[in-house]
């Protein structure tokens, strides 16, 4: 359950956690917030070596992420004794996240700060969604675009997949989590390409996204602020809104009410956030 008023990150930036040499470089990438990369980034003879590297640095790394492998590989049990009671650990993202008995598992082993982030990656996940939501520690719900494709047979991370963004919306919202946070762009050198597919993810009510590559956090991050129209709107709202008393009243042709209202607010609240 979200409790913090404070902003939160737009961008999530992996960095393998076989390359320790890579890890303060990632914190200074301009991301707000770097995820450690236990599962896909890894080998699976690199394994120990890599917990064993991250574990070196978490004392120079406080408020960092770290991706743990899944509940139904053997380098589980020891990624959650490793990291999920070391104060420098930010939150544990959980690969493949399917169910609740897991996620109390982690919570049960973890110091009290700590949050977790499921990422749902496959049909059985989604059939488990709300439970998952429910979940003690649970602060954001992640999309593995990539992985549940993979799972369902499917082809494309568009309109294929609006009904599961609108999904993970809807059980975060029901659940007070934070926003929900989208899957990877694999493009790397086509910032239109990332600001198009962050700023879908928006409109879809994501709050935030994976990256894979500091060239990808500038366009994101340009996605989830409101433009400068956005802002000129909003203002022209609010100060019409003010000017009325709360009498009926119109901007660019339009009736303003309540809901109008808090829009504007939110896009002049998020406005502010980001600076």
């Amino acid at each position: 359950m979200q409790t913090s008023k404070k902003p939160e990150p737009r961008s999530y930036l992996f960095v393998p956690g076989n390359r320790p040499e890579r890890f303060s470089k990632a914190l200074l990438a301009g991301a707000d917030a770097v995820i450690i990369d236990l599962e896909d980034a890894v080998p699976p003879d690199e394994k120990e070596r890599a917990r064993d590297a991250v574990l070196d640095a978490l004392n120079e790394l406080a408020g960092v992420y770290v991706r743990i492998n899944g509940a139904e590989t053997k380098w589980f049990a020891d990624d959650i004794a490793a990291c999920a009671m070391h104060q420098a650990v930010k939150g544990i993202v959980l690969p493949k996240a399917a169910g609740v008995d897991t996620l109390r598992a982690i919570a049960s082993r973890s110091h009290e700060g700590l949050t977790i982030l499921p990422l749902l990656e496959s049909a059985e996940g989604f059939n488990a969604l709300d439970t998952i939501s429910a979940a003690p520690r649970v602060g954001r719900l992640m999309f593995g675009t990539i992985d549940f494709q993979l799972d369902m047979g499917m082809m494309g991370d568009g309109e294929e997949l609006a009904y599961f963004r609108s999904q993970m919306t809807l059980a975060s919202r029901l659940a007070g989590l934070g926003t929900p946070v989208d899957g990877v762009t694999t493009a790397l050198d086509d910032a239109a390409q990332i600001e198009h597919a962050a700023r879908r993810a928006r409109r879809f009510g994501f709050g935030g996204k994976l990256c894979i590559h500091p060239k990808q956090i500038a366009p994101i991050h340009l996605a989830f602020t409101p433009t400068d129209d956005e802002r000129a709107w909003a203002s022209r709202v609010l100060q019409a809104a003010e000017a009325s008393a709360g009498s009926a009243t119109v901007v660019d042709g339009k009736m303003i009410d309540a809901p109008v209202i808090q829009r504007a607010q939110a896009i002049l609240a998020a406005a502010g956030s980001a600076q």
